[in-house]
């Protein structure tokens, strides 16, 4: 295997919305990301994944896309997005883009076409049938919507404004492949790809998954666009098994860098039941088990993954799996630790290096997400109390990830001089990146240490993964290459356990604790975490 640039790398997840406003009007912006670049690249990151900034009438929070080659006024101009690009690339910073083309807008000039003419060329370009069948959106309800003009039913698996594209169209995965290259021309670092995996769909099958056509597209739009350009491109594969992420991420295939998987954040919800349905507790077997199933399945030669536990559409990991109150920064650097130092490209959503937490919902006029707000209205119609229903927001609800980020103490934390589009976590006077870069023992500084630690080591690239045999509740693995040998150790609980170090600690790469101490001693406080270098 050729080692790509992205295989050392880390991203950092922004969502523009949320993460700095520069003119107060209470919205993040793109000259509110290259204002606090510096920042970033004091953490040291390799990549930005920028979450859509295109025009968008905001149904879904720029999800759902009405000109694939236009800056959404609320972020700014494509002047703003060329400053971004250019100065990030002063930083050795490159920008990932958000793409979404498993469906548009409603109001994308293909769509507003389709309906107005059902003889236009753009009338192909959606998914339209005389009768729905019983498929369900994932934001709750049909995914069929009625066309009274044309007398016809379209799909759309998420909201009805976001109606699904017909890529069996040839036409219309040209102008994708376009649209594409105009970005990459503007030197972006690669793509992120939404929901990639919905694209080979056959709604009249209910095949909606990893349908045949899926891979040959990608091999189209491999070679159409980024194939020979060196960049990162990740699919949102919800699915995937080792297996599957191989058909994606084989070099040899020609298709993506790597996926995104999701098996160990299934973790957070009960078993065949909807995501509402959370888990109270963290099955630390079962996380390790799928941890070390990816680590060793998914070799160097044939495939990639990505390493992440947040994003825009998730919550905050120190608060579902960590404990956010009296270990909130033990827990949070465990995490990392634990992370960091597998094989794969790190992610870190924006404040997850400080630690933000879930956000304290106590009605549903605080909510802005729309999958929990139809959640809510469902719930409500069948007759579930509205205090578990918010009890399910406050835990799992997407906006959690979505609050304001926290830069200082000043009003608003020093995320806008205007009133946020969404309120501030009211613990952002402890919580905040001014008191991070302040306290050399932030979370912020373990996140920096961990980085540096990947760059100088990039023997981890290939070297094998061993998970340890220990007590129920410590994670703990090996990472080993000829005479190196990392050993990362961490308690994900509220309680002491024991634990011995089966060799003999060479130096301490990284700790959230003494790890000298906790070697000597063979017990580990709660959420203790290192990584120390083995010798013979």
């Amino acid at each position: 295997m050729q080692e790509k640039w992205w295989h050392n790398a880390v991203v950092y997840q922004v969502y523009p919305k949320s993460f700095m406003d520069s003119n107060g009007d209470g919205i993040g912006d793109l000259p509110g990301i290259t204002s606090k670049l510096d920042y970033l690249a004091k953490l040291g990151i390799t990549a930005i994944w920028l979450s859509p900034v295109y025009d968008s009438p905001m149904d879904d929070n720029g999800y759902d896309i009405a000109d694939y080659q236009a800056i959404a006024a609320i972020f700014g101009t494509m002047e703003d997005m060329d400053q971004l690009i250019a100065e990030a690339k002063k930083r050795d910073i490159r920008i990932i883009m958000d793409l979404v083309v498993n469906h548009t807008s409603d109001e994308h000039a293909w769509f507003v076409e389709a309906c107005e003419n059902p003889d236009s060329l753009e009338r192909d370009y959606y998914i339209w049938r005389d009768e729905p069948n019983d498929l369900e959106s994932i934001f709750s309800g049909s995914a069929w919507e009625y066309d009274e003009k044309s007398g016809q039913y379209y799909l759309h698996f998420f909201s009805k404004k976001q109606p699904d594209l017909n890529w069996e169209n040839e036409k219309l995965r040209q102008k994708i492949y376009e649209m594409m290259n105009f970005w990459i021309d503007k030197g972006i670092g690669g793509f992120r790809m939404d929901v990639i995996d919905m694209i080979g769909k056959i709604p009249d099958e209910k095949v909606v998954n990893n349908g045949p056509m899926l891979h040959p597209y990608l091999k189209e739009m491999n070679q159409a666009t980024f194939g020979d350009k060196n960049l990162l491109t990740v699919g949102e594969t919800w699915g995937a098994t080792p297996e599957i992420a191989k058909l994606y991420s084989d070099p040899k295939g020609q298709e993506l860098s790597m996926v995104f998987q999701f098996e160990h954040i299934c973790l957070q919800y009960q078993e065949g039941q909807p995501k509402w349905h959370y888990q109270k507790e963290l099955n630390v077997g079962k996380l390790k088990e799928i941890f070390n199933k990816w680590q060793t399945e998914l070799g160097v030669e044939d495939g990639w993954n990505s390493l992440f536990w947040n994003n825009h559409d998730l919550p905050r990991i120190v608060s579902i799996w960590g404990n956010d109150q009296e270990y909130r920064e033990k827990s949070a650097k465990a995490f990392a630790i634990l992370l960091h130092l597998m094989r794969g490209t790190p992610y870190i959503y924006q404040g997850e290096e400080i630690g933000m937490t879930n956000y304290p919902f106590e009605t549903l006029d605080q909510v802005e997400d729309i999958e929990s707000l139809n959640y809510a209205r469902e719930a409500l119609e069948k007759g579930v109390p509205i205090e578990e229903i918010m009890d399910s927001i406050r835990v799992i609800g997407r906006d959690n990830a979505r609050t304001p980020m926290q830069w200082d103490e000043s009003k608003n934390a020093g995320f806008s001089t205007g009133q946020p589009w969404l309120a501030v976590n009211p613990n952002y006077e402890e919580i905040n990146v001014q008191e991070a870069l302040e306290n050399p023992d932030s979370i912020f500084y373990t996140y920096q240490k961990l980085v540096q630690i990947r760059k100088e080591n990039s023997w981890l690239i290939r070297a094998d993964f061993e998970l340890l045999d220990t007590a129920d509740k410590i994670f703990a693995y090996i990472r080993k290459d000829g005479d190196r040998r990392f050993l990362v150790v961490a308690n994900l609980s509220n309680e002491k356990q024991d634990f011995s170090v089966g060799g003999k600690v060479k130096s301490i790469l990284i700790e959230n604790t003494t790890a000298k101490e906790a070697v000597e001693k063979q017990t580990l406080a709660p959420w203790d975490a290192f990584c120390v270098e083995l010798t013979d």
